[in-house]
């Protein structure tokens, strides 16, 4: 994991098979939201400018194989290298990890990356449980 990270997703069932409700996506896309500026704002201090490109760590959670599976092949379409496996805290849960491709570090580019990922997530019935990413890449 990078040395920033926002990694607040919710944790509460669809209860009809769903990994998330509606409801529980919609409050982790906000959440994840509020907190890119945030992180954003942190690598500021420490020099990285909006014309910077990283690699932006990447997490994502679900409940089964076949969901954590089908995310992680449409992240490698994306150019993305990750994969997914147990998540280690939860063996019912699957974490799906990896690494983007290098992007500018502006406000704009990554606040609609990680609505993007917030939305793929969702797609796939995957939790986007936050980025993180080291200056010194």
């Amino acid at each position: 994991m990078g040395i920033f990270s926002t990694l607040f997703g919710s944790k509460s069932g669809g209860g009809d098979g769903r990994y998330r409700s509606d409801e529980a996506h919609a409050t982790n896309r906000s959440r994840q939201l509020t907190m890119t500026p945030q992180t954003i704002a942190q690598l500021r201090k420490m020099g990285v400018t909006d014309e910077r490109q990283l690699k932006l760590e990447y997490f994502f959670y679900t409940n089964t194989k076949e969901k954590a599976a089908a995310l992680a092949q449409k992240l490698t379409d994306l150019g993305y290298a990750g994969g997914f496996d147990y998540a280690a805290t939860n063996k019912k849960e699957f974490v799906i990890k990896g690494w983007t491709s290098p992007m500018k570090m502006d406000d704009k580019t990554v606040l609609d990356w990680t609505a993007s990922m917030c939305d793929l997530g969702r797609e796939h019935d995957c939790d986007f449980d936050g980025w993180g990413t080291t200056p010194e890449q």
